[in-house]
């Protein structure tokens, strides 16, 4: 079934189910649908281009947060009990809640913006013990902001958006890898540095809940 087709059967609801599945930590695609509901709302005019920017970003933040709960509630129990299993050391665990604490408002708020950190940065920001109210601030942002630029610009420009859509991928995917790459490469190299600042953060055994 094309997108084209689940706009046109179903329209709001299959721009919220998508983009909130998504968010919640679901590999589907709720960025293309967005943009597809752009498109089509602005040549056929069968959707609200409003309405269709309301659902996207209560969507986006209403799976973020569902997501940030299934990590809170399970993600975080799960790694605490068998991340040994992977390879997941307690010192590693407390460096990522460090990263969280200190960076997490970035994270959630731009990770909207690349596809894998769109799907998992709310299930991350749980597991490592953002602070909720923290979270939200910045999840809700970023999700009006997205949801605004991928719905009302794919509307303005019509379907011309498309020839331009497999670059951008190109073009995010590359920054995303440079940003890793070099994010890899800090760590390593101040690893040590890192896992004494996260224990002096958290210091002793890590806390079950």
């Amino acid at each position: 079934m094309s997108v084209h087709h689940l706009l046109g059967q179903y329209g709001y609801g299959a721009v919220f189910l998508l983009v909130a599945a998504e968010s919640l930590g679901v590999p589907l695609p709720g960025e293309t649908i967005l943009i597809a509901a752009g498109i089509y709302a602005g040549s056929t005019h069968h959707l609200s281009i409003w309405l269709v920017f309301a659902v996207a970003a209560a969507a986006a933040i209403v799976g973020d947060n569902v997501g940030f709960w299934i990590g809170d509630k399970g993600g975080y129990r799960l790694l605490h009990r068998y991340g040994r299993y992977v390879r997941v050391r307690d010192s590693e665990i407390k460096v990522g809640r460090l990263v969280f604490d200190r960076h997490g408002g970035k994270v959630v708020f731009f990770g909207r913006f690349v596809s894998v950190l769109r799907t998992y940065a709310a299930f991350l920001a749980g597991t490592l013990k953002m602070p909720w109210r923290r979270f939200i601030v910045y999840n809700a942002a970023g999700g009006v902001v997205w949801a605004a630029i991928y719905s009302f610009v794919p509307f303005e420009a019509g379907k011309a958006i498309t020839k331009e859509s497999h670059t951008i991928t190109i073009g995010l995917a590359a920054v995303a890898l440079v940003v890793v790459v070099a994010a890899i490469v800090v760590v390593k190299r101040k690893a040590k540095q890192l896992e004494a600042a996260a224990e002096a953060a958290y210091p002793g055994p890590l806390p079950l809940r």
